[in-house]
């Protein structure tokens, strides 16, 4: 009797088809993203404790290994701090959408049957508090080498500096071609403390770590020193178990805490850096 009327239910469920449609591949999109960010992590996980097990398998368990347990066992709690808060973040997610889209289809139904029919120029407002852009991810488009689980030798790690490092700049003064003052190469804890002996408090260096796939930053205290493992796994660079920021550069780390403590009990600025005492420096075989 009404086929306008009948026109309209029509549209309507045509209209919810093909937004329904959009919505799920959004979310199937989405829940690869986050899967795929997810096992990324996993995996940067797995590989960090590995290579620290392993590298205390090789040597004595001294105070030196214990301060590296300390900062893994600070570090993974870390990481279950993030994942935890990322889980309950998707959680409200998904329930707020749930509840835009109910009361989308309810307020078009009520409207429809109450004889407003459909407006051309009205739009169904979806949930405000739409879901953040997934964390940008840089992907390497060919991989020319395949990086291992752990630095287990000398070769390997200047390979991993020469593949992943130097194109991300590592070790380089901001927007110049200068090697960083701070900047050293792979030498030992030992060496390190040698080199900062008789500099003031706040002097530091950062030297390939022969751990982990990344750096261990060496800091002069008023009495004695403070080692710090920088992370660089993944597509940022983090200070393990002792600053949850993550940061683009090596370079934004050491600018980032010339101005913010590393620690809240120590208080450890990055005053002075501390530079080379050879002739070639100690970091030539990474850029050869």
């Amino acid at each position: 009797k009404n086929p306008g009327k009948w026109l309209d239910v029509f549209l309507l469920i045509c209209v919810r088809s093909s937004a329904g449609g959009c919505q799920k591949r959004e979310e199937e999109e989405r829940q690869r993203g986050e899967e795929q960010i997810r096992q990324q992590e996993e995996i940067r996980a797995k590989e960090l404790y590995l290579s620290l097990k392993q590298a205390q398998q090789h040597s004595q368990h001294s105070d030196d290994d214990q301060e590296w347990e300390e900062q893994l066992r600070r570090s993974k709690a870390a990481d279950e701090e993030r994942s935890h808060k990322a889980r309950r973040a998707r959680d409200e997610y998904r329930r707020q959408s749930l509840r835009a889209i109910q009361k989308g289809r309810v307020a078009d139904l009520s409207n429809l049957f109450q004889g407003t029919g459909l407006n051309n120029d009205r739009e169904t407002k979806l949930n405000s508090h739409s879901a953040s852009p997934l964390l940008s991810h840089s992907v390497t488009c060919s991989k020319i080498w395949e990086r291992p689980s752990r630095p287990f030798s000398r070769e390997v790690i200047i390979r991993w500096f020469k593949e992943e490092q130097v194109p991300r700049r590592a070790g380089f003064e901001r927007n110049t071609n200068r090697i960083a003052q701070w900047f050293h190469g792979i030498i030992s804890r030992q060496e390190a403390e040698e080199l900062l002996m008789n500099k003031s408090e706040g002097t530091f260096l950062v030297r390939v770590s022969e751990k982990i796939w990344g750096y261990a930053l060496s800091y002069r205290q008023q009495s004695g020193f403070k080692h710090f493992l920088v992370d660089a796994s993944g597509d940022f660079y983090s200070f393990l178990g002792v600053d949850p920021n993550r940061h683009a550069t090596l370079t934004d780390l050491i600018d980032f805490h010339k101005e913010e403590i590393i620690t809240s009990s120590g208080g450890e600025l990055l005053l002075e850096p501390c530079g080379q005492q050879k002739n070639p420096p100690d970091y030539s075989p990474l850029f050869e």
